[in-house]
């Protein structure tokens, strides 16, 4: 009895250290498995998705990506800009929402390669640092969106945005504030991605002041672009000429 005991007793624990291994990888629990009430050293989060996910997601598939289409791929930075009028663009196709993740990202991509769109303007990853998913992780998931979008429509064209700065003197976003050396390294990691043949458009530098914060100017609480910071994105654009060919 006793021996069985240590056997039941030794499987339990290979079944939870192989869990916590999977879960620390950030690989999505299932959607029953219960969230512990405090998570063990490298727990990653990566089921978190936002309340209006399936919603925008149904909203996506009645305005399906084609051939043509210009996505625009990411978070509420992206969500909240009306790019095919910022940009004079009637094929732009906005594909952010708001509060998503790099993971929320890759779960929903499928849908935006399927149509083969002629380009993919891809920001993401502020939230995740909010929510502390390892700058090791963030990255990988952005290459990871690189591979599967060249996998599976070789022949669009891809651009990355480094992330933008934050201002903390709004005092709107507390979990994303103080994550200034992550940014920096997050961004150091995104232009790197050049030599995967992927155009990198550094906006961050952009939006500084002189303090190294995101400009008072050009947002409206601290993360969110105003128009004036929508304006800035649009003569990036128009001027790098990302938006021809």
């Amino acid at each position: 009895m006793k021996t069985l005991s240590k056997k039941i007793l030794g499987l339990a624990t290979g079944i939870f250290a192989f869990a916590g291994t999977i879960l620390a990888q950030g690989i999505p629990p299932a959607a029953s498995s219960p969230i512990p009430a405090v998570y063990p050293k490298g727990f990653v989060d990566s089921s978190y998705r936002p309340k209006i996910t399936a919603q925008k997601i149904a909203e996506f598939k009645a305005d399906p990506v084609t051939t043509e289409s210009i996505v625009f791929l990411g978070n509420s930075i992206t969500a909240r800009c009306d790019w095919a009028r910022l940009l004079n663009e009637p094929k732009a196709k906005n594909r952010g929402i708001s509060g998503d993740l790099t993971f929320g990202v890759l779960e929903r991509m499928d849908e935006v390669i399927a149509g083969h769109p002629k380009k993919i303007f891809i920001l993401i990853g502020i939230n995740d640092m909010s929510r502390n998913v390892p700058d090791s992780i963030i990255t990988r998931n952005q290459k990871t969106m690189i591979a599967r979008i060249r996998k599976g429509s070789p022949q669009t064209q891809i651009y990355f945005y480094t992330l933008l700065p934050v201002n903390a003197s709004f005092q709107k976003f507390p979990n994303h504030y103080g994550k200034d050396e992550h940014i920096l390294a997050i961004n150091a990691a995104i232009r790197k991605f050049k030599a995967k043949n992927v155009t990198v458009i550094d906006l961050y530098p952009n939006f500084l002041d002189s303090e190294n914060h995101l400009k008072a100017e050009y947002c409206v609480d601290g993360l969110h672009p105003n128009d004036a910071g929508y304006q800035v994105f649009a003569e990036i654009l128009k001027k790098g000429k990302y938006l021809e060919n």
